[in-house]
């Protein structure tokens, strides 16, 4: 059977705004699309509950580009439907979060929109967030509740909320180790992405350095066999590498083109690196950095499997898209990217 959930208290929804405002987020009334936002996010947390099943939801709030532009910027079909005379609490249930969602506007005139395919990771979030102008509200099916918008990602994990900034916010700081050129910036800012909505949004640790130099076969250990030829461009071909990482230890190598071209490498650090770098936090960021020391053209991202995501140079820090926890993250598995691959030695 069913089980009603009953509608917020005023005390109740205050309390979320005052959580909401502690994590970082204002929604405290200053804008007339707040209250939306945050009595989307209650029903988010407080879903209804239907033979034991908790469902997914989804919702766009307040969307400021014309509908026109949509389609183009997320390359989906998306279809608008009115709801009609239906209560807001009914339209709700059609909406999963995933591939049919709840439009609601400032003026009362609510929709749904139904997509072509799914698209509700925290990647396809942050993309349809931009493209709509809008705020995004999701319970994912895994449970996990995020709010994104122009102020970046706030994931609730059923006991505190977790803020990622937009990548955009910090690319220009990190950027400048990255070296200067378009293509070269597209590709570190596809790195970062896949770091914080792919692999961090999934508490899946990993390690990706940009630009390793390819004469320092010292630095490094090979383990597994050579992997299929991914692309970190490629949209298509992050689900298969993201559940490579999920499963490994080890760095994973891609040429200046982004293809995968070796995994299960261990970082191995210089006898000066491990002498004058200090160790930071776990053994996956220590290991990042003396690496960064021992190659000094190289950029690392490193994940930690909380979530945040740091970038080093130089064995030094660039940037952080939130603040770490002092404990150290568990396991290893690092990611090289941007090396020039030479052939491997046998044996």
């Amino acid at each position: 059977m069913g089980h009603g959930r009953p509608p917020a208290s005023p005390g109740q929804l205050r309390r979320l705004v005052d959580e909401l405002a502690e994590a970082g987020l204002d929604l405290g009334g200053g804008q007339p699309w707040h209250e939306l936002v945050v009595t989307e996010l209650d029903y988010a947390r407080r879903p209804k509950i239907h033979e034991r099943r908790i469902p997914s939801y989804g919702a766009f709030v307040a969307p400021t580009v014309s509908s026109w532009a949509w389609e183009e910027a997320t390359d989906l079909t998306i279809e608008r439907r009115p709801i009609g005379d239906r209560p807001t609490d009914a339209a709700r249930r059609f909406a999963d979060g995933v591939s049919s969602w709840l439009i609601r506007h400032v003026d009362g005139r609510d929709e749904w929109a139904v997509f072509d395919r799914p698209a509700g990771s925290e990647r396809d979030l942050v993309v349809l967030a931009e493209a709509l102008g809008a705020v995004v509200v999701q319970r994912h099916p895994a449970g996990l509740v995020r709010v994104v918008g122009d102020f970046g990602v706030y994931r609730w994990d059923n006991m505190t909320w977790h803020h990622e900034p937009r990548v955009s916010t910090w690319m220009e700081a990190v950027t400048r180790g990255a070296g200067a050129g378009t293509p070269e910036r597209d590709l570190f800012e596809t790195l970062l992405e896949f770091a914080v909505h792919d692999l961090g949004a999934r508490n899946i640790g990993a390690t990706l350095i940009y630009k390793s130099d390819p004469t320092l076969r010292a630095s490094i250990e090979q383990r597994l066999p050579t992997p299929p030829p991914l692309k970190i461009t490629r949209p298509a071909d992050l689900a298969p590498l993201r559940h490579v990482l999920a499963q490994i230890d080890g760095a994973a190598l891609f040429d200046e083109h982004g293809t995968l071209v070796e995994i299960g490498v261990r970082l191995v650090p210089s006898v000066e690196a491990e002498a004058d770098v200090e160790g930071f936090r776990g053994m996956r960021h220590t290991s990042a950095r003396r690496y960064s020391f021992d190659d000094p053209h190289a950029v690392v991202i490193v994940v930690s499997e909380e979530g945040p995501v740091t970038v080093l140079k130089g064995g030094q820090k660039l940037g952080a898209s939130a603040s770490l926890p002092d404990t150290p993250d568990d396991g290893e598995a690092d990611i090289v990217v941007g090396a020039d691959r030479q052939p491997a030695p046998t044996g």
